[in-house]
């Protein structure tokens, strides 16, 4: 499949930077295995003049090497390259071929692939890009510089806030996503798959908008042996891929495995302070760098509280898969029995549902928002907790939607097979909830109740009285 699917906002970047009037350096970064590489070789094919990428725990000699075979590969004119010693010779070489290239007048694009690879230890490489970037390369028109990495919180220290050579050269970035419900529906139809909306969101639950993992779905087989065999079989395309997809990341990710798994114990978010206790981590020794890493690599997200302080900030594991893996794959026991249907039967199911489906909703706000007819409206979203004591009960709304017309949205999000029904407990629960928002609340904003649900609201008393708004999944696939 030769187009891209999805990326609008990506793609009118890259078109603008072939149409600019100087050098360019495009910073592209996003989790392993979300497309990055496939975007930019697949919209800059024409383009493409020199390709390079890193080799995972490759020594400098090494990246060389390999660095000296591309230059063979996109200069097949020039004579023989001999592999460089320094990486300032490596560019002095790129430098020659490019003075020898015929291609005048047009943009050429030269893509340095998983960069954080290249920049093996006391290498040099930074310093001598930095360098091919001031000297070579901004002095030209005609150049579109492509950098791109996977460790996203190494492409923003390292480059987006550098301080040396580097320092405010990035003249645009993209964090590149995984694609939304509605791209994932489009990307799996133009390979003929086109599982029921009930079945791909579980789908996405289990996979999140992963395009290399959705590449292993197959057409003709239902969902559940999708899942079955993509994380279940023996040779699944995903049951090694949580070891591997942290080492690749992160330099030491012991830190950053522990603070997955500690948000995985509990089905809600957690403040900073919990995530530690849970986690048995020490304040310190990396730890902030381990969560901001994680943040900024897309697998869990920092949910501010509504008019409290910032150390209450929740974190919510995020990332579809590492979730399901700590649920329900991890445990495996080889004896055939786990695989999707024994994990319906699971008591873990129902809870892991309900959290994975709230996940997704978070992720699609800008959907919700546009459900609710408010996308123009100015809005910011927050969560707000209240701890309960002997006298009273604690209360906790995971999703409000603050708007600049003079109301808050307070979302509640449901999981489930057929219509979600209001019971009279879960009644008062919502009555219980808003009250309590409503005691804390310093200003006199309509709260305007909605529930997101998969098929719906029954039709009953409670429904009547509570609710100003219902949606269900089909908005999140707009």
């Amino acid at each position: 499949m030769s187009s891209i699917i999805g990326r609008e906002e990506e793609i009118s970047i890259l078109k603008r930077l072939l149409s600019s009037k100087n050098s360019e350096l495009l910073a592209i970064y996003g989790r392993r295995r979300v497309g990055k590489t496939y975007l930019i070789k697949t919209y800059y094919k024409d383009q493409l003049t020199f390709f390079c990428s890193g080799q995972y725990q490759g020594k400098t000699k090494d990246q060389l090497i390999n660095f000296a075979k591309q230059l063979g590969v996109y200069f097949p004119e020039s004579k023989p390259v001999i592999p460089p010693d320094t990486w300032q010779q490596a560019f002095s070489l790129l430098e020659g071929c490019l003075n020898n290239f015929d291609a005048a007048g047009s943009k050429k694009v030269l893509f340095f692939d998983e960069l954080p690879w290249l920049d093996s230890h006391k290498s040099g490489f930074l310093s001598a890009f930095s360098y091919f970037w001031n000297m070579y390369v901004e002095k030209r028109n005609d150049l579109v510089v492509v950098i791109c990495g996977s460790a996203a919180s190494w492409i923003i220290g390292k480059v987006l806030n550098n301080r040396g050579g580097l320092h405010n050269r990035v003249t645009q970035k993209i964090r590149l996503l995984p694609f939304t419900l509605g791209e994932t529906e489009i990307y799996l139809s133009a390979r003929n798959i086109k599982p029921e909306r009930y079945q791909l969101l579980q789908l996405y639950m289990t996979l999140g908008g992963i395009p290399q993992y959705l590449n292993a779905i197959e057409r003709g087989k239902s969902v559940a042996q999708n899942i079955d065999k993509i994380c279940f079989s023996k040779d699944g395309a995903l049951v090694n891929e949580f070891e591997n997809l942290y080492e690749a990341l992160f330099n030491h990710p012991e830190k950053h495995i522990q603070i997955i798994k500690g948000l995985a114990q509990k089905n809600k978010g957690l403040t900073r302070t919990e995530l530690l206790k849970t986690s048995k981590l020490l304040t310190g020794g990396g730890v902030t760098i381990a969560i901001s890493e994680l943040v900024e690599s897309g697998f869990i997200t920092k949910v501010y509280p509504f008019g409290a302080q910032e150390k209450n900030a929740l974190y919510r594991l995020t990332d579809e898969f590492s979730l399901f893996y700590l649920k329900f794959m991890q445990h495996k026991t080889g004896t055939g029995k786990q695989n999707w249907t024994h994990v319906n039967t699971l008591p873990s199911y129902t809870s892991w549902t309900g959290y994975a489906f709230e996940n997704i909703c978070f992720k699609h706000i800008e959907q919700i928002k546009k459900g609710l007819q408010i996308a123009g409206i100015h809005s910011s979203f927050y969560s707000w907790q209240k701890t309960g004591s002997d006298e009273e009960k604690g209360a906790q709304i995971d999703l409000l939607i603050d708007r600049a017309d003079n109301c808050i949205t307070v979302c509640e999000m449901k999981f489930s097979i057929d219509k979600f029904t209001i019971s009279k407990k879960y009644a008062e629960e919502i009555k219980n909830k808003i009250q309590s928002f409503r005691t804390q609340l310093k200003s006199r904003k309509a709260l305007l109740l909605t529930m997101v649900t998969t098929c719906g609201v029954t039709n009953n008393d409670y429904k009547v009285q509570l609710l100003d708004n219902e949606l269900t999944m089909d908005v999140l696939f707009d």
